[in-house]
């Protein structure tokens, strides 16, 4: 008889449409919570219930713990699923569990409290003999006792907050004058991230390999690892392509880190999914850097490589059964790669993005998973992280899954919101990462001038399909108006229109060479001439040959709005042709409107104050960061629209001001 028969899945977005794929598979009910902000989300719409547990900021709904077990207790949900982040490695949240007669989807409460910290789990692994980097961990956290230590360790040595993650409270430390200062603002960070300003100070290991070794307990005493993976390439110590097996793997490193990871988990008796992380540097030796007491993001490459479901895994242990599997029974074939599809603007700082989604076409190829949770005609909002997807590829080879990743990741169609296609393909072709040599060091050291960081106005080519599609449009129109209100004295002369990129206004002449159904087109933009003609449309897919290529484009439009998708990524155009250049306005013009979707932290200027170009006037907070806006030119405030606490739609004016030149 199973230990339960309906699982509540603790969670949003795409790890919850995982989490109860398998569970539909192996026979079980499913149970959804959202938030207001979710109501329509796709893992609502699979789940067989759904309770909606708060508002949409997360410290009233995903992160309130008496909301989660009041929706199990309400559908009879007799078992809940964490998946990651949120309240996945909260041990008060296990333990409400427990209290309330739930089986939580996961490790015992003391295995989560103990490697929740990175000081006492150092401590925990030092006593079992696990490797880890010569550091301080000591409960002494004055400044005082933290300066000798560091100068015991030497230099350059990290500063790591104790109960963090994510590269918050974390800093880099390259001599002694520097430390005192990066300590206070790591232990603040740390402080206002997790609660905690406890900090470890470790030796800095220089161009390392971040691996991870994924183990798995049962209820029986049985602990196996099922191989690693390579997670090396990070941005600002977040995971950006995670593969497995490791490219400089060997039989006995592999033996020897799966071991320590064992040693590691048998110490705190660990049950289910967990993770053991290191540091592997140049010369072959590792080192423990932390363990993540869940199901991690990149699980996907494990169970390609090995052929198993670690969901299947995770419920079979709290479940009370034993593994399916012994270690010598573990096989590892061929090669996985993931990447993290995120709503960001990559060249524009990786700016989180806001908005409707208005195409949502992933490429499904032989050999490539996408795990997501998106919906045609939902709204990305600013309230969670900004991950939308992840694209996930499988090949004999190394090479061969990364070159179907890259295809895959090139034609996933996403428009109406902007993604980090470009940045991803980008990156997987580099040929630094395609020979294998990535380290933590790849992205400033071989990545840093990639064009997918910084803006790029849109080629000839598109703005000559976008003009195109403008005149399909307009053609279109007369042709269900009358004859005469078709008319246009000018002959043959080209059509003219002004499309809008950003802050950038970009013209386009277009001439019909012939018309009809099929118009053969001939566009001049930029100096440069593209010949096109139109084969079909369907308000989603536009057929035509390009310079005498025959090629198929996603596209979106709303209004005056196109969103034109390539290997690029998603293009977003206004329309401008007919509208007055003042209502043209941007922070140059002294008009300054949100970049996405947000609530207004702070307003730190008051109607009729001087400012200066670059001066800081309104943060806004959205997708857990702060973003800055700052005034475009010097003047005087003229109008204020917005309040602290106020929610902002993107591109919301927030505030006018009367230029200095005026």
């Amino acid at each position: 008889m199973p230990a339960f028969n309906k699982i509540l899945i603790a969670n949003r977005g795409e790890i919850a449409c995982r989490v109860m794929r398998t569970a539909k598979e192996l026979g079980y009910r499913t149970v959804a919570v959202y938030s207001a902000a979710d109501a329509g989300a796709r893992h609502v719409q699979i789940a067989d219930e759904a309770v909606c547990i708060g508002p949409a900021q997360v410290n009233q709904s995903y992160l309130v713990i008496d909301n989660i077990i009041a929706a199990a207790q309400k559908t009879g949900a007799d078992a809940i699923h964490p998946g990651y982040g949120f309240l996945s490695e909260n041990a008060d949240f296990a333990r409400a569990c427990a209290a309330a007669n739930i089986v939580f989807i996961g490790p015992t409460v003391e295995a989560i409290h103990l490697m929740g910290s990175k000081r006492l789990s150092k401590i925990a692994m030092l006593d079992a003999g696990v490797p880890c980097i010569p550091g301080y961990e000591g409960e002494a956290q004055d400044d005082d006792s933290l300066g000798s230590e560091a100068e015991r360790i030497g230099y350059p040595l990290m500063i790591k907050a104790s109960a963090g993650g994510g590269g918050r409270g974390m800093r880099l430390v390259h001599e002694s004058a520097e430390l005192l200062a990066q300590i206070r603002t790591a232990r603040s960070e740390a402080q206002n991230a997790f609660g905690s300003g406890e900090l470890i100070l470790e030796r800095a290991v220089i161009k390392p390999r971040h691996v991870e070794i994924q183990v798995f307990g049962d209820q029986h005493g049985n602990i196996v690892y099922l191989g690693e993976r390579d997670c090396s390439v990070q941005r600002r110590h977040q995971k950006v392509v995670e593969e497995a097996p490791c490219p400089v793997m060997t039989p006995a490193l592999r033996k020897a880190m799966g071991e320590a990871a064992v040693k590691a988990a048998a110490s705190v008796n660990y049950v289910g999914a967990g993770t053991v992380e290191f540091l592997l540097d140049q010369s072959g030796e590792f080192f423990f850097l932390e363990m993540n007491t869940r199901l991690q993001v990149e699980h996907p490459v494990t169970e390609l490589i090995t052929g198993q479901d670690l969901v299947a895994w995770q419920l079979r242990a709290a479940a009370g059964l034993p593994l399916p599997l012994r270690q010598e029974e573990i096989r590892l074939t061929g090669h996985a790669m993931e990447v993290r599809l995120y709503a960001e603007d990559a060249a524009n700082n990786f700016l989180p993005q806001t908005g409707r989604v208005l195409r949502w076409e992933p490429e499904l190829l032989e050999g490539v998973r996408i795990d997501h949770g998106l919906l045609e005609g939902q709204e990305v909002s600013p309230f969670y992280d900004p991950m939308l997807a992840k694209v996930i590829a499988y090949g004999a080879t190394r090479d061969e899954a990364r070159r179907k990743l890259v295809r895959a990741v090139e034609e996933c169609v996403l428009l109406g919101v902007n993604g980090n296609q470009r940045f991803l393909a980008n990156l997987l072709a580099h040929p630094e990462f395609a020979a294998g040599n990535a380290t933590t060091a790849f992205i400033p050291e071989h990545f840093a001038d990639d064009p997918s960081l910084s803006p790029q106005s849109p080629a000839p080519a598109e703005l000559a399909i976008a003009a195109a599609l403008r005149y399909q449009s307009s053609a279109n129109a007369r042709a269900h108006q009358s004859e005469l209100a078709g008319w246009r004295n000018a002959g043959n002369a080209p059509w003219r229109f002004m499309f809008k990129h950003g802050e950038q206004k970009l013209g386009v002449e277009l001439e019909v060479l012939i018309a009809g159904s099929q118009p053969q087109l001939l566009a001049r933009s930029g100096g440069e001439e593209t010949r096109l003609q139109l084969l079909g449309s369907d308000e989603r897919w536009l057929v035509l040959e390009l310079n005498g290529i025959r090629r198929r484009i996603a596209y979106a439009r709303q209004q005056d709005r196109l969103w034109l998708y390539g290997q690029r990524g998603n293009l977003e155009l206004l329309d401008v042709t007919h509208e007055p250049a003042s209502g043209l306005a941007g922070a140059s013009s002294g008009t300054l409107k949100a970049p996405m979707d947000g609530a207004i932290v702070e307003v730190l200027v008051a109607n009729g104050a001087t400012v200066s170009k670059g001066q800081l006037l309104v943060v806004l907070e959205a997708m857990k960061m702060e973003h800055p806006i700052k005034a475009g030119v010097d003047g005087v405030i003229k109008r204020i629209a917005i309040s602290q606490g106020d929610q902002v739609k993107n591109r919301q004016v927030l505030v006018e001001i009367e230029a200095a030149e005026a």
